[in-house]
């Protein structure tokens, strides 16, 4: 589990999860399946391809950047200044604020990550160009090794380990900067893709006016090499957090590599499954049919998200609060600027209210993302392929959804 040294999170079992599991299921299948039949026979012509650009991005704020130099240097004397057990409020805001947070942060204010970025600051526009073939390759591999130090390593609240990862983060981040400037992050900086992935479906616009619809914003997103992996990593991890969890698993005395092996197992599968269901499809040429898998990437990120929120909720809202009142005492002092901590359970005491919220994240990014795949396959497909060759992504999607529900009734 993230952070599971520092406490369980708020992936609530099936005492948390009072709506009948079978309920869950059949109407989370239902809602699937009912939206494909009215995508299909209703939305004939793509409505969100090409009819609203991000646009070059906008010239980096400079107050926010300080802002930026500042958090981060708070962060970092917190981590290695505090304590080195699980009172640390640096590692707590690593795995709390850093992980979980960024995810409301890009869907309310957008790639906000990208004018806070210390790294971006500190480094130039670089000496040679990045190797596109590359693509989020990088980022890929930053994001595994985060969520296998949370999820998977021996000790993942261990706050030397947490400090060792932070400092090879930075070193590569630098170094990458200064050697090929901005594009470095856009395609190598696990939380600066993962930040512009999720802004994708902000409302907010670079000019701050608002989006009519943010999966218009999706269809934005770059295409480049590593995508799909990038959108594996963060969905098959968080499926693996929450199997790490069950009852199930803990159970088993197993090794560091037979986690680590099972955690890049599920994000293998989940990324295997999604090329074959993007690929099942007829009337294409094989070149067509090679590039298939990256084109309708975005529709991923639906999922990611109603995850992310199903999964962590309640660690973000009530754990976060500890984490706060942590890092307002970064020495580990006993500084309580704000008096004593009092933190607030209110999720965990309306298990009712917080079933509700998880099955509702789960489905609604699946429906959201039904909605997305269908569009871009009505540019993608031939037309006499644009019904059959949606077959295979809406089983997976269903099979998404089974795996996610099931998961978080499974603790």
């Amino acid at each position: 589990m993230i952070g599971a040294g520092l406490a369980q999170h708020g992936v609530g079992g099936a005492t948390d999860l009072p709506i009948p599991f079978i309920y869950a299921m059949v109407g989370a299948s239902w809602a699937l399946t009912i939206s494909f039949a009215v995508l299909a026979l209703a939305w004939k012509e793509p409505r969100f391809q090409g009819t609203w650009a991000v646009g070059d991005p906008p010239r980096r704020r400079p107050w926010l950047a300080v802002v930026g130099l500042l958090l981060t240097a708070w962060l970092l004397l917190a981590l290695y200044g505090g304590p080195t057990d699980s009172s640390n409020g640096g590692v707590q805001a690593f795995y709390i604020f850093v992980w979980v947070g960024l995810v409301p942060l890009a869907l309310l204010a957008g790639h906000v990550w990208r004018d806070l970025s210390p790294w971006r600051t500190l480094t130039g526009r670089g000496r040679w160009a990045y190797p596109e073939r590359l693509g989020y390759w990088p980022a890929a591999a930053g994001l595994f090794a985060f969520v296998w130090l949370g999820a998977a390593s021996d000790d993942p609240g261990s706050v030397e380990a947490v400090r060792t990862w932070v400092a090879i983060y930075v070193a590569a981040m630098l170094a990458g900067g200064v050697a090929f400037g901005p594009r470095w992050f856009d395609r190598a900086d696990p939380f600066d893709v993962y930040s512009a992935i999720v802004a994708r479906m902000s409302p907010t616009v670079r000019d701050g006016r608002l989006s009519r619809n943010p999966l218009r914003g999706l269809t934005t997103l770059p295409v480049a090499p590593g995508l799909v992996a990038v959108l594996a990593v963060l969905l098959g991890s968080t499926a693996y957090d929450s199997f790490s969890a069950s009852s199930f698993w803990q159970a088993k005395s197993l090794s560091g590599w037979q986690h680590t092996a099972t955690l890049l197992g599920f994000c293998v599968i989940v990324g295997t499954l999604f090329v074959a269901a993007a690929m099942a499809t007829g009337g294409v040429t094989r070149e067509q049919r090679r590039a298939m898998p990256g084109q309708p990437a975005h529709s991923l990120v639906p999922i990611v998200i109603g995850y992310i929120f199903a999964h962590y909720l309640t660690y973000l809202t009530e754990k976060g609060q500890a984490a706060f009142f942590a890092l307002l005492d970064p020495l580990g002092r006993g500084w309580t600027p704000l008096g004593e901590p009092d933190v607030a359970y209110f999720l965990t005491e309306h298990t009712s209210l917080l079933a509700a919220l998880k099955v509702t994240f789960v489905v609604a990014g699946h429906v959201l993302a039904v909605i997305a795949a269908h569009d871009r396959a009505l540019v993608l497909l031939p037309r006499s392929h644009r019904l059959t060759g949606q077959l295979a992504m809406l089983v997976l999607m269903v099979a998404y959804t089974f795996t996610g529900l099931y998961l978080l009734f499974s603790v």
